[in-house]
């Protein structure tokens, strides 16, 4: 495998799911599982060249060249065929199909992959099911499948894996299951064993299935629209506080809630001076603002806090959907791709999902024009009408008190201007003058 290691170091930084822009990968093959299917291998890959290391899971087949689509090309392997990336493999793509639908062992015995259905399971495998890998995702790879004679599936590929349960799959699954119509039905999904640096035999989530929802627009476009033409948005926007609430009262139904004793409240504030520190040493226009920031944070730390309970962890526009049977629908409950695995894993406060709708709007502004004064104006009613729908939905007692608020919008614009540095330099100005707006300066 060192020649097939060889072309990922190549190959995977220019790949947009791979997370480490700018560095050389360092890889290490941590699992090489031969798939039940002839000339296909699913292998799991360590990259040293971030601390902590980063596992990617990277499927690949051997191919005739001519039937690799561009960008799939992986590079040279024996006999005049080549390593491809197999999530265009239509071989590979019927086997994803197949495991998250009927069930049953992905690879050769002992199994390391193995599917699980989340519906009703189907009598047999289809196949030749037509596959579409979409061009749009960033850090995973998403299959739209369209089986004859029912209903489209989307199949999210997780290129990062972590040990355990992906919150994606554990959130979205539980809420489906207990009949929530603001999350798309839960069809499958397929888990891994690899083994850590320690040497651990772990299992985790590989991919995860969901009904896909035909012809639709996510929340981001319809604003944009209603925005760019100066419709109203009060309305839908106070409805999609409504559904936040619902989803945030679900989770906290069925997970379990902490009290936010000292240690919760030293917790929370520590990731937030995690994320400054890293924000300052990469943003130096943020500098000014650091004790105006610090401030906000103390403020924070002092108010009154609600209990924590299981969240979404990375809500914005265009993690919803709005659909004409379910109104507005809540995907990708993997939270922020920069906080560390445990932290997304662990209650948090709701009010962090609060935030981050809000900064999504701000970013609509952004968008069309930030320094039009009816575009702003848009920007504020639509805020205040998600909050007035979200209070009204969970009520004026379980809403977090302002402080907060303020700091965890305060912490989303610090994160927003790390992520735009490394990866949209040109979008830096959205979150700067958030935080400008958040952390004024003083004379």
């Amino acid at each position: 495998m060192g020649d097939l290691l060889d072309l990922l170091t190549v190959w995977m930084p220019r790949q947009r799911w791979y997370g480490t822009k700018g560095r050389d990968p360092r890889l290490t093959l941590v699992a090489d599982a031969e798939s039940v299917i002839p000339a296909t291998r699913v292998l799991l890959v360590r990259d040293d060249a971030v601390s902590p290391a980063a596992v990617y899971q990277v499927p690949v087949s051997l191919r005739d060249p001519e039937t690799v689509l561009p960008g799939s090309l992986i590079g040279p392997a024996d006999d005049g065929r080549v390593w491809a990336d197999a999530v265009t493999d239509p071989a590979f793509t019927d086997l994803l199909f197949q495991l998250v639908t009927v069930g049953g062992a992905g690879s050769t015995a002992p199994s390391k992959i193995v599917g699980i259905p989340l519906a009703a399971r189907s009598a047999s495998p289809a196949t030749d099911v037509p596959a579409r890998v979409l061009s749009g995702e960033q850090s995973n790879t998403s299959i739209i499948f369209r089986p004859a004679g029912a209903a489209p599936v989307i199949c999210k590929l997780f290129r990062q894996v972590n040990d355990g349960v992906n919150p994606d799959v554990e959130l979205q699954s539980a809420l489906a299951a207990g009949g929530a119509a603001f999350v798309p039905a839960a069809i499958g999904e397929i888990r891994g064993e690899w083994t850590t640096t320690t040497g651990d035999e772990v299992t985790g989530s590989l991919a995860f299935a969901q009904e896909f929802f035909e012809g639709v627009e996510d929340a981001w476009r319809v604003a944009l629209l209603a925005a760019t033409a100066g419709d109203d948005f009060t309305a839908p926007a106070r409805a999609l506080g409504g559904s936040v609430a619902r989803m945030h009262v679900a989770l906290a139904d069925i997970f379990p809630t902490v009290a936010p004793d000292d240690q919760v409240r030293s917790r929370v504030a520590a990731a937030w001076e995690r994320r400054l520190t890293t924000a300052l040493a990469e943003v130096p226009a943020l500098a000014p603002h650091a004790q105006r920031i610090r401030e906000v944070y103390a403020d924070a730390v002092a108010a009154t806090w609600p209990p924590l309970q299981r969240v979404h962890g990375d809500l914005h526009l265009g993690q919803v959907l709005h659909t004409p049977a379910n109104g507005w629908v809540l995907l990708d409950f993997e939270g922020e791709p920069l906080r560390p695995i445990a932290e997304r894993r662990s209650p948090d406060l709701a009010v962090r999902d609060v935030a981050g709708m809000l900064r999504s709007f701000d970013y609509v502004s952004g968008a069309v024009s930030d320094d039009d004064a009816a575009v702003r104006a848009w920007v504020i009613a639509a805020q205040e009408a998600f909050l007035t729908g979200y209070v009204e939905t969970i009520g004026a007692d379980r809403t977090a008190p302002d402080a907060l608020l303020a700091a965890f919008e305060l912490d989303k614009a610090v994160y927003e201007a790390i992520y735009e540095t490394r990866n949209r330099p040109d979008w830096i100005g959205i979150p700067l003058a958030a935080i400008g707006r958040l952390a004024p300066l003083t004379t």
